[in-house]
């Protein structure tokens, strides 16, 4: 799971304890202005991600890292998919985020809040 926090007009999101040994990443940090959203998706986690490149890849277990899908990088850490929630991205290496928080749907409203507040 990870944790996300709002500041400084940043999207700051910390990697939480073994999921960053799995993920090879502590920390992501974006400029809002490169976040074009976020939604609750747990089918977004579900199924072959692309050429893992470093990560972790357990089916029904975990799915944590970069992976490489038709060209596009996406960074996930997902355990749960039910709490799964996605943040798409523009002018950045990876193109969307797909990560387990406590409650996605609260998650993305304030994520979309942030958005249209910097704009």
């Amino acid at each position: 799971m990870v944790h996300i926090e709002i500041e400084d007009g940043r999207l700051c999101i910390s990697v939480e304890g073994l999921h960053q040994a799995l993920s090879l990443k502590k920390h992501i940090d974006i400029p809002l202005s490169h976040v074009q959203g976020a939604h609750p998706d747990p089918g977004a986690a579900k199924g072959w991600q692309g050429i893992r490149a470093p990560g972790a890849y357990f089916p029904g277990l975990i799915t944590a890292g970069s992976f490489k899908k038709d060209g596009e990088w996406s960074f996930f850490d997902v355990h749960n998919p039910d709490r799964a929630l996605v943040i798409d991205l523009e002018n950045e290496h990876y193109k969307r985020l797909v990560v387990e928080v406590g409650d996605p749907a609260a998650t993305a409203e304030i994520i979309n809040e942030a958005i249209k507040a910097a704009q």
